[in-house]
């Protein structure tokens, strides 16, 4: 991942052999294995009795190139295949639209060609940005979309991609993620170490009050994954955490967690000046992952107290 593109060239694929039952039921090819979700999958899925067969280094590489894609996905021969890649810095996406089409929406098209011709299933993220945040009450899969941003458009392209190529895709809208991996795209910084670190130069900070969404923590995402995989039901899911804050309640619990003392003042998304436009509210709610007879992840709060716990 480029810290000045905001785009995400896979540095490591990993594919998995992992077991149930004490027999090899499944290999998966994991894109961005060292990502800040990446690295959480594979760690979730080894602890629960994978076996990495392979770790190459692909430094030069993105899903963008099909044919070297191709050959690699090809030589591990996987069940699945799971691409975490994407360009995903929202207000540089303004800027470098071309670059965002053709991560999110081409490169996609490129892994998904892939698995269409090895008959194989693909697991692709998408976000919460999707949807305009017009209707208030918790987003369910099927409600209309509306995005409002390039970066948004794009994903929602990944997606489209997705549906339209494969019939075999879990196709997973996320929502605030953070996870000790850090996001490569953001200079392996996320929310919650953004804001602990202003608090080592600053007394107090401004952070948007008027957007609402569902943190989300990386371990409980590939926790859930796992499990949706071995139900084999294909589909798009949403997959958060449950209840919702503010960005400013999200910043103001995390302090509170980490037992450190910062005035937090709340800010209009109008007077913090971010380039793209966010949605004002865009919490998800899990209920394909209901239908599909999964539970529901565990509460924002605990999830975050884990994290401030476990930080490294």
């Amino acid at each position: 991942m480029s810290g000045n593109s905001g785009i995400f060239y896979p540095q490591v694929f990993c594919f998995i052999n992992y077991t149930y039952a004490g027999s090899v039921v499944l290999k998966v090819f994991l894109i961005g294995v060292d990502g800040q979700l990446g690295t959480d999958i594979s760690k979730h899925f080894t602890k629960m009795g994978a076996q990495v067969h392979g770790l190459v280094g692909l430094k030069d590489i993105n899903i963008c190139d099909y044919n070297k894609s191709y050959e690699l996905v090809k030589h591990s021969d996987p069940d699945i295949v799971i691409n975490t890649a994407a360009f995903h810095n929202v207000d540089l996406c303004e800027d470098e639209i071309m670059q965002a089409f053709k991560v999110n929406v081409a490169g996609v098209k490129n892994i998904a060609a892939i698995c269409r011709g090895m008959d194989i299933p693909l697991m692709h993220f998408s976000t919460d940005y999707v949807f305009d945040g017009e209707k208030m009450t918790p987003y369910i899969e099927e409600d209309c979309i509306g995005p409002l941003s390039i970066y948004a458009i794009s994903r929602l392209g990944g997606e489209r991609v997705v549906q339209y190529m494969l019939e075999k895709y879990y196709l997973i809208r996320l929502s605030g993620l953070y996870g000790h991996a850090g996001c490569a795209g953001k200079d392996n910084i996320n929310f919650v170490e953004t804001i602990l670190g202003l608090a080592d130069t600053k007394k107090q900070i401004k952070v948007v009050d008027d957007q609402v969404l569902t943190p989300t923590f990386t371990v409980d995402v590939a926790e859930k994954l796992f499990e949706l995989i071995r139900t084999g039901k294909y589909g798009l899911y949403h997959m958060t955490n449950t209840g919702s804050c503010s960005w400013h309640g999200f910043a103001c619990e995390t302090f509170r967690l980490a037992g450190i003392d910062i005035d937090v003042l709340p800010v209009s998304s109008g007077e913090f000046g971010a380039k793209a436009i966010r949605p004002g509210y865009s919490v998800l709610d899990n209920a394909n992952l209901r239908k599909a007879g999964l539970s529901d992840m565990r509460d924002w709060k605990e999830a975050l107290s884990e994290y401030i716990k476990n930080r490294p």
